[in-house]
Order: structure tokens, then sequence, then C-alpha cells
């Protein structure tokens, strides 16, 4: 059976949620908490995941607190998920978010079309996945 649950996003800080000042925490980008809060409000899941540690990571995450966003886990899948220098820092999530994606960050708004709209790619797999995988090879 196929879940219906809302896909986990696994986002960056620094160029993504605030402008890139890093060490430093820059302005907020346009739109990126209200559509956070939004997407967390449908049942998106929201992982931080971020090149920051130790008490940059800290404020980072403070920084997110303020503004209404507590993630469900930080630089790993899930909260209980232990870490160190043996185990991989990829993150188990269906969508990445970052300013480094080929062709450049394009904006919170576009970003939740894509995710929320009933024409974007988001969508069309969802659609595809849900009508089953032989389905969707025969295209019937």
């Amino acid at each position: 059976m196929i879940s219906s649950r809302q896909p986990t996003l696994a986002i960056d800080f620094d160029g993504t949620i605030v402008e890139d000042k890093f060490p430093d925490i820059g302005k907020p980008m346009l739109f990126a908490f209200e559509t956070l809060r939004k997407l967390q409000d449908e049942g998106f899941t929201l992982i931080l995941w971020t090149y920051r540690s130790g008490e940059k990571l800290d404020e980072a995450v403070k920084f997110c607190e303020d503004k209404g966003i507590s993630f469900y886990a930080i630089n790993k899948s899930y909260p209980e998920e232990e870490t160190s220098d043996n185990i991989s820092r990829k993150i188990n999530a269906d969508v990445f978010i970052d300013d480094r994606n080929i062709g450049g960050f394009h904006g919170w708004g576009n970003i939740y079309r894509e995710l929320i709209g009933e024409d974007s790619e988001y969508s069309k797999f969802k659609e595809e996945k849900n009508r089953g995988f032989f389905k969707s090879i025969f295209k019937k």
C-alpha cells in the first residue's frame, strides 16, 4: 500500500532559508519562513540539512525557532539517529531544497507551487506513484 504522507524535505540554511553570509546569519530569504510554516502545517516533514556545526549550527537552529520553525531533525534523517565520523551525512529525504542545486535557488514561491501545485512535477510524480507501478509503465 502506498503511503499518502507528505514528503520529507531536507532544507539548506545559508543561501536558502537566509541570505548566504556564513559564518554570520543573513537576512531571511523572501517568504522563506512563511512558506516553511505553511508546508509544516500541511504535513511536510522538515529537516535542516546544513554545512553548519557546533555553535554556528546552534545559532541557525535558534534563529529558525525564533521565526516559528522547529525541525524534525537537524543534519540527520531522524532525531534519534546516532552520528559520528564513521556515518555518512547523507539525509533520507524525498526532496532537497538548496541554493546549490543545478539552476540555483528558484525562490520560495516557486518551491511552494512545485510542491503543492496541481501542474507541478511533484504532483505528477505523486499521481504516477498512486496509480501503481505497472499502470504507470503501460500508461493505461
